[in-house]
């Protein structure tokens, strides 16, 4: 009997010892949010600045976005051999008179586009107030660490974005 009783004590000496390490701590949940998925997205559109929208345009997303998602905002600049290049906002256009500078600014629910500067919209080129396209893009903010947001494509393929929601 009391051979059985050693080595029951053995054993479980055995196993009561044989623990390692804790792991790092795991991460926190997103409140209300159990098991969903965080994406990012993206979408384009098309403005036209005017005195009637006093040169902005607001745009609600259409998707939840969280309070820690970073909202960026690319321009189409130009084209060079059938290729768009997209610039990050603010940009800013110098003229004799002024400057104009394409912006924007973001909340949870909308993105506004606007026009801001010192020069006359009213006296600008239609080349600078119609016909505007952005690209909007919406990540959360660990998804950006160590990405040149300047670069859209940087930004679209860091973000596993491969399609653009046309509006």
């Amino acid at each position: 009997m009391k051979r059985i009783l050693s080595l029951i004590s053995v054993f479980a000496l055995l196993l009561t010892a044989c623990e390692g390490e804790p792991g790092p701590p795991g991460f926190d949940g997103l409140d209300g949010l159990d098991g969903a998925i965080i994406a990012s997205s993206a979408f384009e559109i098309e403005i036209n600045f005017n005195a009637a929208n006093n040169f902005e345009f607001i745009e609600p997303y259409g998707f939840t976005v969280l309070p820690s998602d970073v909202t960026l905002v690319y321009i189409l600049w130009d084209t060079s051999n059938g290729q768009d290049i997209w610039r990050l906002m603010p940009q800013t256009v110098t003229f004799v008179d002024g400057s104009l500078v394409y912006n924007f600014d973001f909340t949870q629910q909308d993105v506004r586009l606007f026009l801001d500067g010192t020069t006359d919209f009213n006296a600008l080129d239609s080349v600078w107030t119609q016909g505007q396209i952005f690209r909007v893009v919406v990540i959360p903010a660990d998804n950006i660490d160590g990405i040149d947001v300047s670069n859209i494509n940087a930004v679209l393929n860091a973000n596993n974005i491969q399609s653009i929601d046309l509006r």
